[in-house]
């Protein structure tokens, strides 16, 4: 048995990882003022003083984008192959879509899915 096609296939996901994690370090700007170093919320100004809380529902928004990125990271390969897992690949997938669903009752519990 050979490794190439292995050693290969590592080589280059190091060397992908390695760019990744180079590059930005060459390219990033390296004078930071007080403004651009403080840490903010998304949808809030930087600058201004907090004067409320922060709505949650970027939050469960955020989730709900999760929840379908994962459903379609799983159920697109199961589609290609569904029939040849049988009935035992359906019973699993209609599992698995189960639970997804419990996290959009969750998220339409909380009032994310409103946009008024």
């Amino acid at each position: 048995m050979t490794y190439a096609p292995m050693l290969m296939t590592f080589a280059f996901a190091a060397l992908v990882a390695g760019a990744l994690l180079g590059i930005p370090k060459l390219i990033a700007p390296r004078r930071l003022t007080p403004v651009k170093a403080e840490p903010f919320e998304c949808g809030k100004d930087p600058i201004a003083v907090s004067e409320g809380h922060f709505a949650i529902k970027f939050s469960t928004i955020a989730i709900f984008f999760i929840l379908i990125d994962i459903e379609l990271m799983f159920v697109w390969p199961w589609a290609v192959v569904y029939r040849r897992l049988g009935w035992f690949g359906f019973v699993e997938m209609m599992v698995f879509l189960g639970i997804l669903m419990l996290g959009f009752l969750y998220i339409w519990r909380k009032g994310g899915l409103e946009w008024d």
